[in-house]
């Protein structure tokens, strides 16, 4: 099932110069949530592919059809496209896009990677118990995840329900990339935010801990979970441009 794309939730693209950078949305979100980064980032004269993931930006019911394998196969072709006509890339993720972003620097030579407040580590053990419960009692969806925005007035264009079994495919595929942190070489940012009500701080703390690249990590004090959109998205812009500057060249 494919249905029509939402107005504002349109994959993005621009052609800058030899460096690109492949920027990845969260799980039920689309590009919207990304695209002013994405568009910054072009404006310094990056190459510049947001993919909308499979299922995303369209309808809940469209997103029940697609899984983990569908997301991280998008991304990783997405990025090998980018990679085709760029000397280096750089990967840029928010939620389960930065899950998707370590995902693909455990599969190929990324520049450089920026996580912002990423997925990276699957829920503890109870919470998987009940997710597979509410499955098994015949439940498809729950309240939702998105639009964790602190700043006043503005809202994520997410779904306004989250699919059981798309989270359950999702926490499965989390599960492997947490267990291969450690083969992420790449130099790497970090950005969380200091209140965060939909990933918990430990996947930040895991992901500094595992990765064996460098890491830098910089907290972000006025936002909430999709701080790409947020008080700190000023902060988040510069710190990522100023990063792949820093540790991608040509």
């Amino acid at each position: 099932m494919t249905t029509a794309i939402l107005p504002g939730c349109e994959p993005y693209e621009a052609t800058g110069g030899d460096i690109g950078v492949l920027v990845l949305h969260g799980f039920t979100g689309n590009p919207s949530s990304v695209r002013p980064l994405a568009e910054f980032l072009a404006a310094d004269g990056f190459t510049i592919s947001l993919p909308r993931l499979p299922g995303h930006g369209t309808s809940v019911a469209d997103m029940m059809t697609t899984s983990w394998a569908d997301w991280t196969g998008a991304a990783l072709d997405a990025y090998d496209d980018l990679a085709a006509r760029t000397a280096r890339v750089a990967v840029v993720g928010l939620s389960m896009g930065g899950g998707l972003s370590a995902y693909i620097a455990q599969r190929r030579d990324v520049g450089a990677v920026v996580f912002i407040n990423p997925l990276v580590k699957p829920p503890v053990p109870e919470m998987i118990d009940g997710l597979n419960q509410l499955i098994e009692a015949g439940l498809t969806t729950i309240d939702a995840i998105g639009s964790d925005v602190k700043r006043e007035g503005v809202s994520e264009l997410a779904y306004d329900a989250t699919p059981l079994a798309c989270a359950k495919s999702l926490f499965d595929g989390i599960g492997e990339v947490y267990d291969a942190l450690g083969s992420i070489v790449a130099p790497s940012l970090l950005l969380s935010s200091r209140e965060d009500h939909v990933v918990t701080a430990d996947n930040g703390d895991d992901l500094v801990a595992r990765v064996r690249g460098p890491i830098e990590r910089v907290w972000l004090e006025n936002s909430f979970h999709v701080a790409t959109i947020d008080n700190d998205q000023p902060v988040v812009e510069s710190l990522t441009r100023d990063f792949i500057h820093k540790t991608v060249a040509p």
